[in-house]
């Protein structure tokens, strides 16, 4: 008899759906000496890349000077939580390219210019679900 394990490994396909499905993640890049780790609201292209916009600023800069990233999403509820990893390489889309996000259902959460549009090209995306037992929201002291 097999033991019941409360950790599921994604398939590629089921881990991109979940892309597909959220809107806000959150970016890790470097900036000289240190990781930074910053919230983005993004969408997916027709090519399967991770498309967001910026403005000027330290993370254009770190995107510039060192292209590896990282993105995450995840999601959680009384019973389950879900979580998606990306590895991959960060560039500027430019002139036809960068028109082309045009078309995408991505909008600023944050009523500020955004000129610069980047991409995430995918090296590798892996994702969990977890069946969440969460005990100890049982042990809470009643009221009597």
């Amino acid at each position: 008899m097999s033991e019941h394990s409360p950790v599921h490994a994604l398939t590629e396909h089921d881990c991109w759906e979940f892309l597909h499905a959220q809107e806000f993640g959150r970016l890790a890049f470097h900036l000289l000496d240190e990781v930074h780790i910053v919230p983005i609201n993004y969408a997916i292209d027709e090519q399967r890349r991770i498309v967001f916009r910026t403005a000027e600023g330290s993370k254009l800069l770190g995107l510039t000077i060192n292209s590896d990233v990282a993105f995450e999403i995840d999601e959680f509820s009384d019973t389950d939580a879900t979580s998606v990893i990306v590895r991959g390489r960060a560039r500027q889309l430019e002139g036809h390219e960068a028109d082309a996000t045009d078309q995408l259902p991505l909008r600023p959460w944050v009523d500020t210019a955004k000129f610069n549009v980047i991409a995430i090209e995918v090296d590798e995306i892996t994702g969990r679900r977890f069946e969440l037992t969460r005990p100890w929201l049982h042990m809470r002291p009643t009221t009597s």
